[in-house]
């Protein structure tokens, strides 16, 4: 197993930016505004003698209501995972009473503790170092996450009884393998919910508002021998309502979550209805071509007519997602949530799958049997065969000419027979039409001179 360091400290004093600077990433949010990490984000550390597990938390700022309760319950698992702690203080604030009280609390855990002071750029090191002797924690790091100063030398001597260790396995986050699937969907819609529900465990922070969940925080798991990493994401609204920047951010840092995952989760509110946000949102999974399983949840709340009236509504606003398989559930008591990781199965596998030509060719012979091609000019629009381009999501190529003519709704057509006859129920299809070279054109450049001259004859005498 990897060794385990977590940054624990009060909000704004960094540990997103050394979580990034470690990690050599961008997967923590960062931004000059305090509690916007909630969750507990784990990554590997690239940068030391040896890998390990960084794990990056909410600050913790003592307050005892809502969200920060919340927080500090997932700061409080994450200091129980650790090997080490890094306690990150900020060297502009100085030693503050919420730095004493939080190292007070870090010492009765009775485990290693490192005390870094941050944001010395600028500073006089001994200057900027000095009233934090007071915590009394051993030695002082002095670093600056934003420029990079001082960390390789706290890593080396954090991991030095490790550096000429065998490498250990990465089990807990960074180049996990296993389906990576990204739960998306409006504000307070229970991503979080579904996603704790999926895992068996409190793993994220559920509050009964909208805008919980601002970065994307992926978590590896196994079922059934299965191994999965489900990303929660922030919710998306409608651009117009999209003002703070740290919301635009969030956003952003979805839509990357959708062209990274293999498929998408996409849950609509049953209590909200069909809204034009949640077109718009699975509009984007239909054109990064992800695999997609859509989860209606809070269904329970629903009485019969209003199911219905759903249902119906659902058809009309999202009948671009006909491949897609619909579930309704309740994320807060579970019901339907188990089929869920099975679709999602059944989903890859039909955008992954390897597609014969023999077998497309011949599904395509019978498309065209059964409803011709439209006529260009008088003359009839020719398909003669298919085959494999791409997958996930799968593309199947199709020969012919004038393919450039073919019609929107021929081509609808022919997605909707290749999807039935090779049942790839949960995956977008892509069909590319290629029109062949002419064989006749440029024949009369390669004919001899005398078969030119002998041509032009026979067209004189046709002319009298």
């Amino acid at each position: 197993m990897l060794p385990v360091l977590t940054l624990v400290g009060r909000p704004n004093v960094g540990k997103s930016s050394l979580f990034n600077r470690l990690t050599r990433s961008r997967d923590a949010l960062v931004a000059d505004s305090p509690g916007l990490t909630r969750d507990r984000q784990y990554g590997i550390g690239r940068l030391g003698p040896v890998p390990y597990v960084l794990v990056d938390t909410g600050g913790l700022s003592g307050e005892a209501e809502g969200l920060d309760v919340l927080t500090e319950h997932q700061v409080a698992r994450a200091i129980d995972e650790a090997d080490h702690l890094l306690f990150l203080v900020d060297a502009r604030d100085g030693c503050t009473a919420g730095d004493l009280d939080i190292a007070e609390r870090l010492r009765r855990t009775g485990k290693p503790i490192s005390l870094v002071i941050n944001k010395v750029d600028g500073l006089d090191p001994v200057m900027a170092t000095a009233e934090f002797s007071a915590i009394a924690l051993g030695e002082l790091y002095p670093i600056s996450a934003t420029q990079g100063r001082g960390l390789r030398s706290l890593i080396e001597r954090l991991l030095e009884d490790r550096a000429g260790a065998a490498p250990a396995t990465a089990t807990q986050a960074g180049g996990e393998k296993g389906t990576r699937i990204s739960v998306v969907g409006r504000p307070n819609a229970g991503k979080s919910t579904l996603v704790n529900r999926l895992l068996g465990e409190e793993r994220l922070v559920i509050f009964d508002a909208p805008g919980t969940t601002r970065d994307s925080i992926a978590v590896p798991f196994e079922q059934n021998g299965r191994p999965y990493i489900l990303v929660d994401t922030a919710g998306v609204r409608r651009r117009a309502k999209v003002r703070d920047p740290l919301e635009k951010i969030s956003v952003i840092k979805t839509l990357q979550a959708i062209e990274a995952c293999d498929l998408v989760i996409l849950v609509l509110d049953a209590r909200q209805g069909i809204g034009e946000q949640d077109a718009t949102l699975a509009s984007h999974v239909l054109e990064s071509g992800r695999a997609l399983v859509v989860a209606v949840n809070k269904w329970d709340d629903l009485g019969g007519d209003e199911r219905s009236r759903l249902r119906a509504d659902y058809e009309r606003k999202l009948a671009f997602l006909d491949f897609a398989a619909v579930h309704y559930i309740s994320a807060l008591h579970g019901s339907g949530v188990g089929l869920l990781l099975r679709e999602a199965d059944r989903a890859v596998a039909n955008a992954t799958r390897d597609l014969s030509t023999p077998d497309l060719t011949r599904l395509l012979e019978e498309a065209v049997q059964e409803h011709q091609p439209p006529l260009v000019r008088g003359r009839r629009i020719k398909l003669r065969y298919a085959h494999q381009g791409g997958r996930n999501p799968p593309v199947i190529v199709i020969h012919g000419n004038q393919t450039e003519e073919v019609p929107d709704s021929y081509r609808r057509y022919l997605v909707n027979r290749f999807r039935r006859g090779l049942d790839l129920r949960g995956t977008p299809l892509c069909i590319e039409l290629r029109t062949g070279a002419n064989p006749y054109q440029g024949r009369r450049n390669r004919l001899t001179p005398a078969q030119q001259r002998k041509r032009a004859r026979l067209k004189r005498f046709a002319r009298r």
